[in-house]
């Protein structure tokens, strides 16, 4: 009951984003009932049902990864005076972020399966009735609990890794701020050097397994059959640059202060190493989706291909969510140097200022992960082209 008044209750934009991972929790939904339909039309396609169920791991990422980043930045859940005093403390705003997840992608599960019975035909009445009655596998029974299993999935794994993340941490001895001694800048993340070998691991795998002789494995909607080992080795190559999203924020901000900075210089490398473990994971994701996107465009691109409606249902989910993750970090950020930016105002500095550290904030950032991020979806799509 507080999570609906607090809702009710929200700012429109807070309301905004919690329709947003709705939307996101339908779409992945609806990807997770159509693999249903489809085994049930074909019966003794169970391989390809299985790797149709395997094309919706990504959207299912992308959306709890949404998912976490909107109940980070919601302002219903974050500690403030006096809340203890009536029951809200860190262990119940965690749970009450939690509850705010499951419902918001319970909504949009609800709605994914009103959309799936009526393209198969099932409710009528409206336009478009039964257009994916074959795909969909009507005329077959659906079975219950295999529905509510599929619909279950998205808001559970959301909810349960909003409470993992959300969760309130212990204090340990050395951990306390003392006020008379401030932080040094922030120490750099230690992920860079993971991420680094993760990236050559995956590169080395796709160019053995396009090598060797193997079977292909088919891809969503009407593309080639692709070796596994080449998409296994992709996936590495981009969990490896999402690993090193905060250390290469970190870098960007360590070039800007180089050779002898300025006022504007300065201040937007400090920034970005502050941030760089907030804002460097869903970057990092961000340039993983884009130098698959480019890949496939260098391998499918031209006016006769076409991917598949669910394919192309699938691919937007996870662009669409990794960079409304991204902006929502970005928020979360903005949130937190807000008595820094006031203080500056306060001493005198300039609009002009800030505006153009972020501005420099961004060159740097394209600068580093620009060049790579190409090179990367360039290096991976050799393997496939060959």
């Amino acid at each position: 009951m507080l999570a609906l008044r607090l809702a009710r209750g929200a700012h429109p934009v807070v309301l905004l984003r919690r329709l947003a991972v709705a939307a996101a929790a339908g779409g992945t939904g609806f990807l997770l009932l159509c693999t249903m339909g489809y085994a049930l039309g074909h019966p003794d396609a169970g391989r390809a049902s299985v790797l149709r169920l395997l094309w919706c791991l990504p959207p299912l990422a992308a959306t709890v990864q949404l998912a976490v980043a909107v109940a980070r930045t919601d302002p219903g859940t974050r500690p403030h005076q006096g809340l203890s005093a009536v029951g809200l403390g860190p262990n119940r705003l965690m749970i009450l972020a939690a509850v705010n997840t499951l419902v918001s992608c319970t909504l949009g599960s609800m709605l994914a399966l009103l959309f799936f019975l009526h393209l198969r035909g099932d409710l009528t009445g409206l336009p478009m009735d039964g257009d994916a009655a074959e795909l969909l596998g009507a005329g077959q029974s659906l079975p219950l609990a295999a529905v509510l299993t599929l619909l279950a999935l998205v808001p559970l794994a959301a909810s349960v890794a909003a409470a993992v993340v959300l969760r309130p941490r212990r204090l340990r001895p050395g951990d306390e701020r003392d006020p008379a001694h401030p932080e040094p800048p922030a120490p750099a993340p230690n992920g860079l050097p993971w991420g680094v070998a993760l990236m050559a691991v995956g590169l080395s795998v796709e160019l053995y397994a396009a090598g060797a002789e193997s079977s292909g494995l088919p891809l969503p909607g009407r593309l080639v059959s692709t070796p596994a080992g080449v998409l296994a080795g992709w996936a590495v190559t981009a969990l490896g640059l999402a690993f090193a999203g905060p250390g290469l924020t970190y870098l960007s901000g360590r070039l800007l202060q180089a050779w002898r900075p300025g006022a504007a210089r300065l201040l937007a490398g400090r920034v970005l190493q502050e941030e760089a473990a907030r804002i460097g994971r869903p970057l990092g994701v961000v340039c993983a989706v884009v130098s698959g996107l480019i890949a496939a465009l260098s391998l499918y691109g031209g006016p006769a291909t076409s991917f598949g409606p669910l394919t192309a249902l699938g691919g937007s989910l996870v662009a669409g969510c990794t960079v409304l993750a991204l902006l929502t970090a970005a928020v979360e950020a903005r949130q937190a140097r807000a008595h820094t930016t006031a203080a500056l105002l306060r001493l005198g500095a300039p609009v002009s200022l800030l505006r153009t550290a972020v501005a420099l904030r961004i060159v740097a950032l394209l600068t580093v992960l620009g060049p790579l991020t190409c090179a990367i979806a360039l290096l991976a799509a050799a393997p496939m082209a060959s």
